[in-house]
């Protein structure tokens, strides 16, 4: 039966629709001469400017379209973190403050570390008038980007035992909180951009071998987190 119909069949036309088989093409860009089950689904995405071909050609273009813009999101955070540590170091400078504060850029962000001497008495977490205003320029800054902000507070380790805090866990939680309700009570920054991390004496920057050491230790780590970084780094 198969041979029969294939012998009715003009020669010419049989080579063509071979051909068409070989070039998926010619079904992709030109009209297909067999009737579809649902001609409307088709025509609804011929007007949409849609291809129905299977090589996905607009998909990819989006694709393209959409990745420059993430590159160009990317670029403007990037330049908003650059800015903001470039207005952090001219500022330690103007007011000669380089001994007390660092600010470094790092993989989470701009990190600026504050020595407890500038911010706290000796076993107290509230903010001493020296700091109110370095606290004031750094809530200015963050006040122009939109970036989430972790504040961790570190102590040495000698034993802190009082009243109000019996370990040096409370002191340093308590530290970085007063940190965060400076900035949102006088710079009215918003409650949700921030995370809070005591971590007392299990995160020193040098052995607490000495005065000066235990120095370097007590300090306030304010984090302006890069949106790139991951969430489970954090």
């Amino acid at each position: 039966m198969l041979l029969f119909s294939m012998s009715q069949i003009d020669a010419a036309k049989f080579d063509a629709i071979s051909e068409s088989f070989r070039n998926r093409m010619i079904f992709d860009l030109s009209p297909s001469p067999v009737p579809m089950d649902n001609p409307s689904e088709n025509i609804g995405s011929e007007e949409n400017g849609e291809s129905s071909d299977d090589f996905g050609l607009p998909e990819r273009i989006e694709e393209n379209e959409q990745e420059e813009e993430t590159d160009s999101e990317i670029g403007q955070l990037e330049d908003s973190l650059s800015n903001l540590m470039e207005e952090v170091e001219g500022y330690l400078d103007e007011h000669d403050l380089n001994n007390v504060v660092s600010a470094t850029r790092t993989k989470r962000g701009v990190e600026l570390v504050l020595q407890d001497s500038i911010l706290f008495n000796s076993g107290e977490a509230e903010i001493l008038p020296q700091a109110l205003p370095f606290l004031t320029k750094v809530g200015d800054l963050l006040s122009q980007v939109t970036n989430d902000i972790k504040v961790e507070g570190h102590t040495d380790d000698v034993p802190m035992s009082s009243f109000q805090y019996p370990s040096n866990w409370e002191l340093s939680g308590a530290r970085a909180s007063s940190v965060v309700r400076f900035f949102v009570e006088v710079n009215n920054l918003e409650e949700e951009r921030f995370s809070i991390t005591g971590f007392s004496d299990t995160k020193p920057l040098a052995p607490n071998n000495s005065a000066s050491n235990r120095d370097k230790n007590r300090r306030v780590e304010i984090v302006i987190l890069d949106d790139n970084y991951s969430d489970i780094e954090r």
